[in-house]
């Protein structure tokens, strides 16, 4: 049974590239609240297209603390398409990656951004490990 866990996050990116990168390179810290209370660290690469409102973005971040109780960590990986300003994002909990009580977690995260406020809803199963 798919279970639904939402709240709000914080986001910071600190660049970890030079201005003349081809290829964007950012720190990522977040801070999740609500049924996922937890932070998380990662690395994103991004790039922009020649026509102004595309680009894309790969990340990948390792998320700890509580989720609906249980304690533990996952990772998350990212893939996002922007064309001419239709974004795609899909957020995929990594395989086998949840460990403590998250162990056999499996789903995706859904984000929305409305007035600068970050949400999200984590569609997830925790099936057991044998």
């Amino acid at each position: 049974m798919t279970r639904h866990a939402k709240g709000q996050f914080d986001v910071q990116t600190k660049p970890d590239s030079g201005p003349d990168d081809a290829v964007g390179r950012f720190v990522l810290i977040k801070h999740f609240h609500g049924a996922l209370d937890a932070t998380s660290n990662g690395y994103m690469l991004a790039i922009r297209g020649d026509v102004a409102g595309s680009a894309g973005y790969v990340a990948m971040e390792r998320v700890t603390g509580v989720l609906d109780g249980r304690k533990g960590s996952f990772a998350l990986q990212h893939n996002g398409i922007m064309v001419r300003n239709d974004p795609t994002l899909n957020i995929t909990i990594v395989p086998d990656s949840g460990t403590g009580e998250l162990k056999g977690i499996s789903g995706a995260l859904g984000i929305v951004v409305a007035d600068g406020v970050h949400s999200y809803d984590l569609a997830y199963d925790i099936a057991p490990v044998a």
